[in-house]
């Protein structure tokens, strides 16, 4: 049965993780016959806000995606107009992204409005409940989201245990599917030409934006260590800082791994992420808490081994001594893990689990998951 779905959530022009996984989820809906809209923010933070330099992206709008740009994040009086605007769409069903307590007033009060007319079935899609860098107020704001939903899908069990305390509203865990719309994987050489990289190291990444949960400090230090530093490789850094940067330049420097470290500090354009992960071997995710994180799924589609930290989901992501490695947030830890990666040549065994298990993440099981709940 074809259903009217509205997604509330960011999308073009906002630019991010959220916004690229709100449009993959969309053309999901829509490949199997949905009719789709996506609501989306025309501001989603005042500027004084958000950490890095700009909220929008340089990309392209996708093709063939309806994205109605209303809701105001702090203005009351669009969130009225928001909520009638969707009650006029007259939604089977309306998916509503959820990651940060500060935006709970705003969908808390659209959904009230949907949620009137007894229409629409509202699912919460929801990424944290409680946010990894935590606030006064954090908890009654979530909850006034919470609240305002019929059920909600999480991404990790950690989530899911959450939403326990929040609702007793249906919950349903399903892994965050694959990120495929970055292009096909390039070889390495071509990825290394374009980046205007030597080809004589092998190279290790750290991907996204650069918050101090991330732990890009713990890997830092791990190069720091006599046995990494004895490896033939290098450490690329890319993503935006929305920490302080020059604290990171001081470790590098204290370090003394300024040779070892490349940076990239600016957002990487959409059809720049495949050269990335084309030119490592292997990718580390330090983080020091976690729910899920998008990178995995950007590492699976491009079929590269993975590093990541016993925090939150990512375990559930990765399995040890197959896709990759789980380590405890330490820099030992962690260079204990590329030292047994790059000594022992484990990238081409690691690499054949990656495309096996990369099977497990699959778009239609998210949209089955939403319509089934």
């Amino acid at each position: 049965m074809v259903k009217n779905i509205v997604i509330i959530g960011p999308a073009h022009p906002l630019r991010g993780g959220l916004a690229t996984f709100d449009e993959r989820l969309a053309r999901a809906f829509q490949d199997e016959g949905h009719r789709v809209s996506i609501i989306t923010f025309s501001l989603q933070y005042p500027n004084f806000l958000f950490p890095g330099k700009t909220q929008y992206s340089s990309d392209p709008a996708p093709e063939a995606i309806d994205i109605q740009v209303l809701i105001n994040s702090i203005n009351p009086f669009n969130w009225l107009m928001v909520g009638q605007k969707i009650n006029r769409m007259k939604p089977d069903l309306v998916i509503c992204r959820f990651w940060l307590p500060f935006m709970g007033p705003c969908l808390g009060t659209i959904l009230r409005l949907i949620k009137r007319k007894g229409r629409s079935k509202i699912i919460g899609l929801i990424d944290n409940i409680i946010p990894h860098e935590k606030r006064f107020g954090d908890r009654p704001l979530a909850q006034y989201f919470a609240s305002a939903c019929d059920a909600f899908v999480v991404m990790s069990r950690s989530v899911e245990a959450e939403m326990k305390t929040f609702s007793s509203q249906p919950t349903a865990y399903i892994p965050h599917p694959i990120y495929d719309n970055y292009g096909e994987k390039v070889n390495r050489e071509a990825a290394l030409v374009h980046l205007n990289l030597p080809n004589d190291v092998r190279y290790v990444l750290f991907f996204g934006f650069i918050r101090q949960y991330k732990g890009l400090d713990l890997l830092l230090q791990a190069f720091g260590t006599e046995g990494v530093k004895n490896l033939n490789i290098k450490l690329i850094v890319a993503g935006e800082f929305y920490d302080d940067e020059a604290s990171y330049r001081d470790l590098i420097e204290s370090q003394n791994i300024q040779n070892q470290v490349i940076i990239k500090s600016d957002f990487i354009p959409s059809e720049d992420v495949r050269y990335y992960f084309a030119a490592a071997d292997l990718i580390v995710q330090p983080y020091k808490t976690a729910t899920q994180s998008g990178i995995s799924q950007i590492a699976y589609h491009f079929e590269k081994p993975m590093i990541v930290t016993n925090v939150g989901g990512l375990p559930e992501i990765v399995p040890h001594g197959e896709a990759g490695y789980v380590v405890e947030p330490t820099p030992q830890s962690i260079a204990d893990a590329l030292i047994d990666f790059f000594q022992n040549g484990r990238v081409n065994d690691f690499t054949a689990k990656v495309v096996e298990n990369k099977k497990r993440f699959s778009w239609k099981a998210m949209t089955d998951g939403f319509l089934n709940i």
